[in-house]
């Protein structure tokens, strides 16, 4: 069993797509939250019909890899070239879809429980490099290296994208308990929407060229909060500041990032005393998160109450085996 965190990315997201960073370094700010995908492997009984079970939001039983339809799941399992008969079985804390990473989490998750159904131990780097040669390489999904990452590493990390694909992982350190400060202003909302992001990452890999002036700003974003965590405390009137600039110019980036509902449910978390927010991921729906300091929360939750309200926190670890037997 393997437990995986999902992400919430703060400054820098499409600049760790390839379209960017090949021609321009890229850079994330980002943070592992303590909301998880959970994937259990086991071998699968020979009294089954199935030579390979597959639970995930549906139900697959099928008799061999090329049958399976998750995507992520047939091609980790031909990667690693896993010999059925075989269960797989994954739960999570929150929906798929919903712009925290899930995908990227489960292909992390799924490939460090396959590599321990082989008694194999790997390095966070390898599972978050074979994590992006199935979803990018394999299955052409428009997306970047972040999520990957995020969920392989764990903590509050800056990343660093470089021209030929290589990534550096640099774990930030906040002192005077300024992580705890920035989440203890931290509100998060479930909008009730799951969105595909990938036609909303595809226009946005599209206009790529056209955006460059707009990604390079919010790679400096992203420079700018590892400055300012840096410092070893945490400013979370700067943070905000940041933040905002940065959502402003990453609903540029396409169409369908954010919608008049959400921009509603944004203007009135605001007026409720909000400092700034930011819709979570590229997918038109998902997670709001507002900074607001704790005085104004109440008066924010109550403006907000038609949304449900997730607290969360961070995560220091990244995916983790986990014993079978923990209840």
């Amino acid at each position: 069993m393997t437990r995986t965190p999902l992400r919430v990315s703060f400054a820098g997201g499409g600049t760790d797509l390839a379209d960017f960073y090949e021609c321009e370094s890229g850079a994330v700010f980002s943070t592992a939250i303590n909301k998880y995908i959970y994937v259990t492997i086991k071998r699968h009984g020979n009294v089954f019909n199935e030579s390979i079970r597959l639970n995930y939001s549906r139900s697959e039983q099928v008799q061999t890899i090329d049958k399976i339809e998750n995507d992520i799941a047939r091609e980790c399992l031909r990667f690693l070239d896993i010999e059925p008969p075989i269960y797989i079985s994954t739960v999570a804390d929150l929906p798929a879809s919903t712009g925290l990473g899930g995908s990227s989490s489960f292909a992390v998750g799924l490939l460090n429980a396959l590599h321990g159904f082989r008694g194999e131990r790997v390095s966070a780097g390898q599972l978050a490099e074979e994590a992006c040669h199935i979803e990018i390489d394999v299955l052409k999904q428009p997306i970047g290296k972040q999520d990957q990452y995020a969920a392989a590493f764990g903590g509050l990390n800056f990343f660093s994208f470089k021209p030929g694909g290589a990534v550096s992982v640099e774990p930030q350190r906040l002192n005077n308990g300024g992580l705890k400060s920035l989440f203890d202003c931290i509100l998060m909302f479930w909008t009730g929407h799951q969105r595909d992001s990938s036609s909303v990452l595809t226009e946005q890999k599209a206009n790529t060229p056209m955006k460059m002036a707009s990604l390079l700003r919010m790679r400096e974003h992203a420079l700018e909060l590892q400055k300012l965590s840096g410092n070893g405390g945490f400013d979370i009137t700067k943070f905000g500041r940041i933040l905002d600039e940065s959502w402003n110019f990453k609903r540029q980036l396409s169409s369908k990032i954010s919608t008049s509902e959400i921009d509603a449910w944004y203007r009135t978390a605001i007026e409720s005393g909000a400092e700034v927010g930011k819709r979570c991921g590229a997918g038109g729906g998902g997670f709001l998160l507002f900074i607001v300091k704790p005085e104004r929360q109440a008066a924010v939750c109550q403006a907000l109450s038609c949304l449900t309200q997730v607290p969360v926190a961070p995560e220091v670890h990244g995916t983790q085996l986990c014993s079978p037997f923990v209840q």
